[in-house]
């Protein structure tokens, strides 16, 4: 790598657009770019929004990366044809399921698991639940499957054994034979991806990970190949659906880890904003192309699930921060239904064809539509660099037909419905992760980030009843900056199943340092310089008798070992803050340990982003037409980047930068604080 190597890039792929954040460590610069995603080839819009910032890849010591290619394979079905080796009479595990159903109260539903039947074969062999062997795996019964898996043009293969995760003897014996005869690296085995309770989650995980394990690997060699191609003798590291960065080898050994890798580099970035501007308090809006995506961030800590559905029956359990995504982007398509009622999404016109404005052949209406329409997007300004004009007359044409005269609207009019329709369906899901469950939204500022999340925060804080909203310098480009701040992360996780009092603590505190120390010699291994390591330690508890269990963390110190009072005194603690009480007398279960070891890499200084002054710079761009509460106005427009630190912006008003377009609504006003992020209340 060159001396001069200074450049720490961060590159979010979405379906879009493709952000880049690009920090130079040696003068404290930061500059963004946005490029247009090339569909079916993430690598070139990849390198496009590289080259945009930087000639020289040879100044450019480290490229953090969020990726979609996972996630759009599990979502488009596009993975590898993948074969599952599994117990006799568990072949129907994956598609049995939990025997739920798309939509709760219909009566209507299907669902085509990744693997054919015909392609889950099974093999003698039997672990029961305690760990005891019944039967050993029959060695040539697996060979002879993979023989069957291969000729019927099988890439990679998933190996899960019943109660594999009490006793991996058999599943590991089988596995050695297995890889003997693979033809290639992509041998997925449930005791290495996910060694923990529960069939179906674990058969899916591991299935998904065999699934994804082909187009994952072949993208990110060809990726790093073409990076090395062009200059660049650095680090790639990608990013985790849990927020964390691991290696390139890692990602594409464990693909499944790096489903949602772009929205969780999003809130990682949104909790250090936050935390720098003094809100430990905001909910995540991230708005892309073709999506909404939300998360709680409370008391600076971002909210993590245990596993989540890529889509219906896709399940993938790995630790995660917990996000709720509803199919209102930009591109989601307006429709008048059947019924009348308008409705939005969840189909998208992507970034190809894109809005009716971009006059790439579709002809059906988009909230970007709209929000042209309505005036709150410039026209003659389009972001990403794709377009040099948005075509207003084939947007309002488009929204008149298919919305205006089948509810007897004007075009605005119509317009105006479909934005207001999308908010209502992005305050909902606000209001599923914060008022459904326990949270009042007075303590919560909505943080808006991606392409069109500024555009609609004003009306989600006045719809929830939200204390205002934060709008960060570079909204467009967030999940590319989290991909900078993220830390890099080793979990682990084992199922324990054994009430409190009878888990020899002493032996799981040793085996617990053991996996620890084995972590951290893998931190070692990345090649990467940390600022600092930290541990977590945290345990799945339950009460006996309860099916669903409490995450609990527990304290964890190399030379104090893991004690039956402190367990439970932890579980208590956890237990009363998540339902306000504990259950007096009952014995606790101990299902699983999870540990996560945490390089934490060198924070960024986000008093960086601020504005900084440029000498005859003046806000005011000019004025727009701008639809407000049923008709238009005239409001000033704003160049936000010339708006200096502690500047106040009175509503309505609209403020252009490159990567998005931000509205102030008239109930409110806006501020500059000390990191250039927008702070929008309402009027006093």
């Amino acid at each position: 790598m060159s001396k001069q190597a200074s450049l720490v890039i961060g590159v979010d792929v979405g379906g879009t657009f493709t952000d880049v954040f690009c920090l130079d460590e040696a003068t404290g610069r930061a500059s963004i770019a946005k490029v247009p995603s090339v569909r079916g080839d993430q690598a070139t819009g990849f390198l496009a929004g590289i080259r945009a910032e930087v000639d020289d890849l040879g100044r450019v010591a480290t490229i953090v990366h969020g990726t979609t290619v996972g996630t759009n394979a599990l979502l488009e079905r596009k993975g590898a044809r993948t074969g599952l080796i599994t117990t006799a009479g568990f072949r129907d595990v994956l598609e049995m399921r939990r025997r739920d159903r798309p939509t709760t109260w219909g009566l209507w539903g299907q669902f085509v698991p990744i693997i054919p039947r015909d392609l889950r074969l099974e093999v003698a062999e039997r672990t029961l639940a305690d760990g005891t062997i019944r039967t050993a795996v029959d060695l040539d019964g697996v060979r002879a499957a993979a023989a069957t898996l291969l000729a019927a043009g099988c890439e990679a293969v998933a190996l899960v054994f019943i109660n594999a995760y009490a006793n991996p003897a058999n599943e590991q014996a089988a596995a050695a034979a297995l890889r003997a005869v693979w033809p290639t690296p992509h041998v997925s085995v449930s005791t290495d991806i996910l060694p923990e309770i529960r069939e179906f989650e674990r058969t899916s995980t591991t299935a998904l990970n065999a699934y994804l394990q082909p187009p994952v690997g072949s993208y990110l060699t060809q990726l790093t190949t073409r990076l090395g191609a062009s200059g660049f003798a650095g680090e790639v590291l990608i990013v985790q659906s849990n927020g964390g960065v691991t290696t390139v080898p890692t990602a594409s050994a464990v693909p499944v880890r790096t489903a949602l890798s772009g929205p969780a580099a999003g809130v990682i970035a949104c909790a250090e904003i936050a935390r720098a501007a003094g809100f430990p308090n905001v909910i995540t809006c991230d708005m892309g192309g073709t999506s909404f995506d939300v998360s709680l961030i409370a008391d600076g800590v971002a909210a993590e699930a245990p596993q989540t559905a890529i889509d219906f029956g896709l399940v993938v359990r790995s630790p995660m921060i917990e996000i709720t995504t509803i199919g209102a982007g930009g591109g989601s398509i307006a429709r008048v239904d059947r019924g009348g009622l308008l409705q939005i999404g969840p189909e998208s016109a992507g970034s190809d064809p894109g809005p009716v404005a971009y006059g790439r052949g579709n002809d059906r209406p988009t909230v970007t539509d709209a929000n042209l329409v309505l005036g709150r997007i410039n026209a003659e300004r389009p972001i990403g660099g794709a377009l040099t004009r948005l075509d207003v007359e084939a947007a309002e044409r488009a929204i008149a037909r298919h919305v205006g005269e089948p509810l007897g609207l004007s075009p605005a009019e119509a317009a105006a419905a479909i934005v207001r329709v999308a908010n209502a369906r992005m305050a909902g899901a606000i209001r599923l992760i914060s008022i459904e469950r326990g949270h009042d939204p007075k303590r919560f500022l909505a943080l808006a980030f991606g392409g069109g999340g500024s555009l609609h925060i004003g009306a989600l804080v006045t719809e929830v009843g939200l204390a205002g909203a934060l709008v960060p310098r570079f909204p467009g480009v967030t999940s590319a900056l989290g991909c900078v701040l993220a830390d890099m992360r080793q979990d682990h996780v084992h199922t324990i199943n054994r009430l409190v009092g009878q888990v020899d603590f002493a032996a799981l505190s040793a085996s617990t340092a053991a996996l620890i120390a084995d972590k951290q010699a893998a931190l070692d291994r990345a090649g990467v310089a940390f600022a600092g390591r930290r541990v977590e330690v945290s345990a799945d508890l339950s009460y006996l008798g309860q099916t669903h269990t409490v995450a609990t963390p527990l304290p964890w110190q190399p030379d104090q070992p893991l004690t039956q009072a402190g367990v439970e005194a932890a579980f208590a603690s956890a237990y009363r803050t998540a339902y306000g009480r504990v259950l007096e007398g009952l014995a606790v279960r101990l299902l699983n340990l999870r540990i996560a070891v945490i390089g934490v890499r060198p924070k960024l200084d986000l008093a960086v982003l601020a504005p900084a002054p440029v000498a005859g710079r003046t806000p005011q761009l000019g004025e727009r037409r701008l639809f407000v509460a049923g008709s238009y106005r005239t409001v000033p427009v704003l160049d936000r980047a010339a708006l200096p630190v502690g500047a106040l912006v009175e509503g309505p008003a609209i403020l252009e930068q490159s990567d998005t377009t931000i509205v102030v609504e008239a109930a409110h006003t806006a501020r500059v604080d000390p990191f250039g992020n927008l702070i929008m209340t309402a009027r006093a």
